[in-house]
């Protein structure tokens, strides 16, 4: 059995792809991996360090600014769309795959488009609540349409019913406990706050945990891990300068063992990408949201949106976002430990914890009629 995947620009869409891949691996031991993304994003570099074949193949979207800069972006997309068609369907010759499996981003469009004229079997699997323009263009002719979201679906043109498949979670957040978790950290019964904004940073998401920190940090009431990010550490270290902060916060670049700190936390802010309310969903976690407002068709804000309406996450749009708002959020939730619980209650309610299994049901029926 041939697998290809392609998708990128992002871990929202890499992930997915990878965890899909590795599950079937687990089943079909004998089964080969492909990976078509961009040579310049991250795929380039996760895909291989998985031990997978990855096929570079360079696209771009558009720029809607109508700047001289902007204008010359777009023609050479226009370029980029022309020749890297040709070398998707040179690659889908050479490779023959029995299913291409897309899971977004620019480069998935000219590779699902070569597969669907060269009658191979198409899926795709949106892990939006809004899907993106891809998406929307290759849904028609797909094979099979997953989706992460129910919600998505209003936003399509089908020929066939989607079939909602939740987003893949990595099986350590799932194997993890709260208690095992509390004590790996040593933590006693003081509440954890967990928050991040990715892995690249969110400079206001930093600023407003800045007066956060501020506000909370005299009492000693509550435990604090807060990762910045690659570009926003030094900042936040220098907005907290002279203030000695208690034992239990920890500024962090980046979060390694999620897992542990997910699971011991009892109130999560983050951005609300896909892949993190999935994972909040399939921890149980109460979350205060602030959408990126910086990703395309403003996605983040209709994702949280869902937990929101769930009763498993209050939403900030950024636009709103203050050291006032955050503090006064946060305050009317840490403490309250029913309004927490509904809250944890409604996310465990609103997961698909069995994703991969889901999504490898259909493409093994997919496969199955190729």
């Amino acid at each position: 059995m041939k697998v290809l995947f392609a998708g990128g620009g992002t871990a929202g869409h890499i992930n997915p792809a990878l965890a899909v891949a590795d599950y079937i691996k687990s089943k079909h031991p004998d089964a080969q991996i492909y990976y078509i993304g961009t040579p310049d994003k991250l795929e380039a570099k996760l895909v291989p360090e998985k031990g997978y074949a990855f096929y570079p193949v360079k696209v771009a979207g558009f720029s809607r600014k109508m700047s001289v800069k902007g204008i010359a972006h777009n023609i050479n997309s226009v370029k980029l769309a022309v020749t890297s068609s040709v070398k998707a369907k040179k690659l889908l010759k050479q490779i023959k795959p029995d299913l291409v499996v897309g899971t977004g981003g620019y480069v998935s469009g000219p590779v699902l488009r070569a597969a669907q004229q060269l009658k191979i079997k198409t899926a795709i699997h949106e892990q939006n609540a809004f899907p993106g323009v891809t998406t929307k263009m290759l849904a028609p002719k797909a094979d099979r349409v997953m989706l992460a979201m129910p919600e998505a679906e209003k936003y399509l043109k089908l020929n066939k019913k989607p079939i909602v498949t939740g987003n893949p979670i990595r099986q350590e957040l799932l194997s993890m406990d709260k208690a095992t978790a509390r004590k790996i950290l040593k933590l006693d019964n003081r509440p954890l706050i967990l928050s991040f904004g990715g892995s690249l940073g969110a400079k206001h998401l930093n600023e407003a945990v800045s007066e956060l920190i501020k506000w909370h940090n005299p009492t000693k009431n509550y435990y604090h891990i807060h990762a910045t990010g690659k570009v926003g550490y030094d900042d936040m270290i220098k907005s907290l300068e002279g203030i000695k902060l208690h034992d239990g916060i920890e500024i962090r670049e980046y979060i390694t063992d999620m897992d542990v700190c997910m699971a011991a936390a009892d109130l999560v802010i983050s951005r609300a990408g896909a892949i993190t309310l999935g994972e909040l969903g399939a921890c149980g976690k109460a979350a205060v949201l602030i959408p990126s407002p910086f990703v395309a068709e403003n996605h983040q804000y209709h994702n949280g949106m869902t937990l929101k309406n769930a009763g498993a996450a209050e939403l900030i749009e950024e636009k709103d976002l203050t050291s006032d708002k955050i503090i006064e959020t946060v305050k009317d939730l840490i403490d309250n430990k029913d309004k927490i619980a509904s809250m944890e209650k409604a996310a465990r309610e609103n997961a698909i914890i069995d994703a991969n299994e889901r999504i490898y049901a259909v493409l093994m029926e997919l496969y199955s009629n190729s």
